[in-house]
């Protein structure tokens, strides 16, 4: 279950998920320097209008996909401050999928695998790309980009998965609902 898992947090400390229980959590890989860097600012208006209603977010930065997460988590998060004016907590950056992948995201892949990407600017290039490294590549649930959004209930059941070229209307109408 869900809230057995815990993740560190940036400064160290760590953030148990039972603390949230009963809260609809999204559970997202980030970085500062990708395409799709722009959802920190979706993620964040999300956070602002949907916290008090019980909505959380588990920001996990990772450097895996394109080397696009450089820098400290403390450079990360002043990244953030600066440019999306972020008030919800990041974690301490880690790896998601590998042998070294947070315990956590094993759990999320097992419970929602990788369905496929929607129609967006970035999918045949991001389909080409895994094609040529694997041809099995959209068989394995691994989390294939920065910025895939898992959605946990308030049951604590993994919801939902949505790729970073899901349309964040569709996130934003999956966490109101669960």
């Amino acid at each position: 279950m869900i809230y057995d898992y815990s993740v560190t947090k940036a400064n160290g400390e760590t953030l148990n998920i039972a603390d949230y229980k009963g809260k609809v959590i999204m559970v997202v890989n980030t970085a500062t320097a990708c395409g799709f860097t722009p959802h920190y600012e979706a993620l964040e208006q999300m956070y602002r209008d949907y916290h008090d209603q019980g909505f959380e977010i588990i920001d996990v930065p990772c450097n895996q996909f394109g080397a696009q997460a450089p820098g400290t988590d403390e450079e990360i998060h002043e990244f953030c401050t600066l440019h999306y004016n972020m008030t919800y907590r990041q974690m301490k950056k880690a790896d998601v999928n590998g042998e070294n992948e947070l315990p956590l995201y094993t759990y999320l892949k097992s419970q929602k695998g990788f369905e496929g990407f929607n129609d967006h600017k970035y999918r045949a290039l991001l389909e080409k790309k895994f094609a040529e490294a694997d041809p099995d590549w959209d068989k394995k649930p691994d989390i294939k980009w920065n910025f895939t959004k898992f959605i946990i209930d308030r049951e604590g059941n993994v919801a939902a998965r949505f790729e970073p070229t899901a349309d964040m209307a569709d996130v934003e109408a999956c966490c109101k609902l669960s």
